[in-house]
């Protein structure tokens, strides 16, 4: 009589039972050896997922041309231009508020175009022209956007105003003569929560009549 649970087959065969309990218990065994090693060693088992970390983890030199000025520095290479100018740079008027490009907080000039820095990945930022709030001012003497910002009291918290600025110094170089309309479309990716909304066109106006050498007397 044979046995059910056996693996073997009558006359001496392996039958399919039999070979996959074999199977079975040999993955087992190499899963529980390497665990045991890899326990041993203090090493954490590798997995596809973990080399892919390690590979995006990876850190690389780039060299940034800043306000005229090239930086050089080591980044991860998923590292955002956003966070080399806050975290490696110490730039922290580009300001960390979404993190997604919906508020404009974070605007910068990349080759004179208004972008969002936490969209750019530093790695890509390389060979550009790039320019934050830091490069506007000469010295103690504030850009006339900046004045214009400060003499209309269009500010509050803060957090959205370098990021209007810069997104103003975008629009005023290559449209030295806005319309309203093409103000309000031009600053439309720019969010104020505290909404200084009107103090803002007031302060775009008077920085376009004298940047172009108008009087707008404070």
């Amino acid at each position: 009589m044979t046995d059910s649970n056996s693996g073997d087959k009558p006359g001496g065969g392996l039958s399919r039972r039999g070979f996959l309990k074999g199977v079975g218990a040999g993955t087992l065994a190499a899963t529980a050896g390497a665990g045991l090693a890899a326990r041993a060693t203090g090493a954490q088992p590798t997995t596809p997922a973990a080399v892919d970390a390690k590979i995006l983890r990876g850190t690389v030199p780039v060299t940034l041309k800043i306000n005229g000025k090239p930086r050089t520095l080591t980044v991860e290479t998923r590292t955002t231009l956003l966070e080399a100018l806050r975290a490696h740079l110490d730039l922290t008027g580009t300001k960390l508020v979404c993190d997604r490009a919906t508020c404009g907080a974070c605007t910068v000039l990349l080759d004179g175009r208004a972008v969002t820095a936490c969209m750019i990945l530093a790695l890509d930022a390389q060979g550009c022209d790039i320019q934050t709030i830091e490069g506007l001012a000469a010295g103690d003497a504030l850009h006339p956007i900046q004045q214009a910002f400060l003499e209309c009291d269009a500010l509050q918290c803060g957090f959205c105003t370098p990021g209007f600025i810069m997104a103003t110094k975008a629009l005023l170089d290559a449209n030295p003569a806005p319309t309203p309309d093409e103000v309000r479309a031009a600053l439309s990716g720019n969010i104020c929560r505290c909404g200084t909304y009107n103090h803002i066109f007031d302060a775009v106006e008077k920085a376009k009549v004298r940047l172009a050498g108008g009087d707008a007397t404070p």
